[in-house]
């Protein structure tokens, strides 16, 4: 069976070592369940067209609700070759996952497409497309309402949904929930038996069953006394049985007691160490964020978080992860905000947004292609910091993006967008796009600068709100979404204004004239355009003047206004020669010369086009001398030439060589 990844925060399964146990009865009622003629439980009429089968592992945390889950999803798996595909609704700190999202993470798990920017309501649409004739199993983790899944649900009964959440989720028809409470005795001694072998359970078996009984036969619990028995050989089973049965009530049930247990045995680095956990976004841990949480060395942390591992207090994921198990979440946040000062607690936070920071220019500099760049960077970090290659950049960056998301998220939300918070973004766009590309990094991207965007319209920073709004409204653009594209165009014009930034203004201004050339409205376009251009011709920019007037002859052109067509690249030509920019004037000559075969004065054209291809030539730009040389040769044919047309489409074919380009290179000249 093929196995689905998922790249969003669904992909980290659980990371216990041992064999699952017990749970026989639960497992043979699942089974059962996929079979079970399905009803429409709303109103008890058997249902018309039934969606995939539902089934649900209802338990609190720490009853080992997706341990359940997994093990049956093992057992059926072959029933479903198409492959499983997991994603996780909560995170381990309690918040719940953008539906948008999970649904995003199942479709790239899927090999889909993610157009940036598209609602929930498209990205569930494209989820059962995608899903439609296969025989898929989605196991969703963790769901907090009814709301979240059904989004996620498949339109074809050939498909089956695992879910497990904390209780009954009214409002999705036919689930029936599959309610774990403890595990039996057996289950239990066996459980523990896995964590410390089976000499000191022989030997006081009564003990063993006593221990089980303290931990209320919760899994969790279970992992943690288990973990604390095998760090420490010479305790007993009895003595650990009664340290938990004489706790106070006032602790709280079986696994905050057993989580005292362990906790209370750690020397105090180690206690601190893990109370700041909780700080970890989306609950991911590393060696670099626990060093950095901790203010100790990244060897020190990984030896502790390898500790942790082995006692159950984390769980390891992949690739130097460990997830932060959401049942110790409360207890571990209770103990934060009891035993850490807020400054102190705000430092390790800064420490580790900063750490993040430099990883990711790190991670940028690996892909870069410039050596010097590269060295400059990696020159200014300590090794401990610095990636192998570009392969380990990439994977560490695809791996922990979705505690980088929750980073930002964090960094923007807390720090009102100070200048941490805009280093962050600002790398972790940037890496992303140096690795990715843009296109392909544009769905993260997008919820990158609608985050900006929705502290910046909070706060009333208007500069930072014009700049999130032309940045979505370029991916926008870029994806077809032109109507939308414009309207923020639009609103970041204003943004702008209010900034009283001339450069957001201006770049407005601009792409509201390039979406309405999109939209084929030549009249608005040109009337924005020129908006822009006499912003641009005030402040003295000629660059940005050279290239308004290129979009403006542009559009008139479209428009078949070929007067003002000519008037206005003969501008742009002029002031591209001001700025010595010899390839940008040849461009400019070139569609000079395409106006005036349209505007039905070929004799012109072909003087204005020989004195392109002259300044192609002196800029070294063969792929332009060549297009040039096509249109000369065209230009030709009409006037009756056909001998020096063909002068000039050998001289094209011997710059093109064999570049299968050159019809591509025709094409953007005529």
């Amino acid at each position: 069976m093929r196995e689905l990844r998922s790249p969003s925060e669904g992909r980290e399964r659980s990371g216990s070592v041992t064999d699952f146990v017990g749970r026989r009865r639960e497992l043979k009622e699942l089974r059962e369940d996929i079979a079970r003629t399905g009803l429409d439980t709303l109103s008890g009429r058997k249902a018309k067209a039934p969606r995939a089968r539902v089934l649900l592992v209802a338990g609190r945390p720490g009853s080992g609700r997706t341990a359940l889950a997994e093990e049956f999803v093992r057992e059926v798996a072959e029933e479903y070759p198409d492959g499983v595909l997991r994603t996780r609704l909560t995170r381990p700190g309690g918040d719940t996952v953008a539906t948008e999202r999970a649904v995003r993470g199942l479709l790239e798990g899927l090999g889909r497409p993610t157009p940036p920017g598209a609602g929930e309501d498209e990205l569930s649409s494209a989820l059962r497309t995608a899903l439609d004739g296969r025989r898929v199993i989605i196991l969703v983790d963790d769901a907090a309402d009814p709301h979240q899944v059904d989004a996620l649900l498949p339109d074809t009964p050939e498909c089956l949904v695992v879910v497990t959440a904390e209780g009954p989720l009214t409002g999705i028809p036919d689930v029936r929930p599959c309610t774990l409470g403890g595990l039996d005795t057996p289950s239990a001694v066996e459980l523990l038996v896995q964590h410390i072998g089976d000499t000191r359970v022989t030997a006081d078996p009564r003990a063993a069953d006593a221990l089980a009984e303290e931990c209320g036969g919760q899994p969790a619990a279970l992992g943690l006394v288990g973990g604390w028995l095998a760090a420490h050989p010479k305790a007993s089973v009895s003595d650990v049985a009664k340290q938990l049965h004489e706790m106070p009530a006032s602790t709280g049930g079986p696994l905050a007691r057993s989580f005292r247990l362990v906790y209370e045995a750690l020397p105090q680095p180690a206690q601190r160490t893990l109370r700041l956990l909780p700080l970890a976004p989306a609950g991911l841990v590393d060696s670099h964020t626990a060093s950095a949480l901790a203010g100790c060395s990244v060897a020190a942390a990984q030896a502790t978080l390898d500790e942790f591992a082995g006692l159950g207090l984390v769980h390891p994921a992949h690739d130097g992860l460990f997830l932060l198990p959401g049942c110790l979440a409360p207890l571990l946040q209770s103990l934060l905000e009891a035993k850490e000062r807020p400054a102190e607690v705000q430092l390790a936070r800064a420490r580790m947004l900063e750490r993040t920071v430099r990883l990711l220019h790190s991670c940028r500099a690996m892909a870069a292609t410039d050596e010097e760049d590269v060295r400059e960077v990696l020159d200014g970090l300590p090794r401990a910091l610095r990636f192998p290659d570009r392969r380990a950049a990439a994977t560490w960056l695809d791996t922990r993006l979705p505690a980088l998301d929750a980073a930002a998220s964090l960094a923007v939300a807390d720090g009102e967008l100070d200048t941490l918070a805009r280093r962050l973004v600002a790398a972790l766009v940037r890496a992303l796009a140096e690795h990715r590309g843009t296109a392909g990094a544009a769905p993260e991207l997008y919820g990158l600068h609608r985050l900006v965007l929705d502290v910046a319209e909070r706060r009333n920073l208007h500069r930072e709100q014009a700049a999130a709004l032309l940045n979505l409204a370029d991916l926008d653009a870029e994806t077809g979404r032109t109507q939308e594209a414009l309207e923020r165009y639009r609103a970041a014009l204003d943004a702008g204004r209010a900034a009283n930034d001339p450069y957001a203004t201006g770049r407005a201004m601009e792409s509201v004239g390039g979406a309405y050339q999109e939209l084929a409205d030549w009249h608005r376009a040109a009337d924005w355009f020129g908006r822009a251009l006499s912003q641009a011709l005030a402040r003295g920019e000629r660059a940005d003047e050279a290239r308004l007037y290129g979009r403006l002859g542009n559009v008139h052109t479209y428009a078949g206004r070929y007067g003002d067509a000519l008037r206005s690249w003969r501008a742009a030509a002029a002031g591209y020669r001001k700025l010595a920019d010899v390839p940008g004037q040849a461009k400019a000559l070139s569609e000079m010369a395409r106006v005036q075969e349209y505007a039905g004065r070929p004799e012109e054209s072909l003087h204005t086009c020989r004195e392109a291809v002259e300044l192609a030539r002196k800029a070294g730009d063969q792929r332009l001398q060549a297009a040039l040389q096509v249109r000369l040769a065209d230009t030709l044919d009409r006037l009756g030439d056909p001998a020096a047309a063909r002068l000039h489409r050998s001289a094209a074919d011997r710059l093109l060589g064999d570049d299968p380009a050159a019809c591509e290179i025709r094409s953007d000249i005529d």
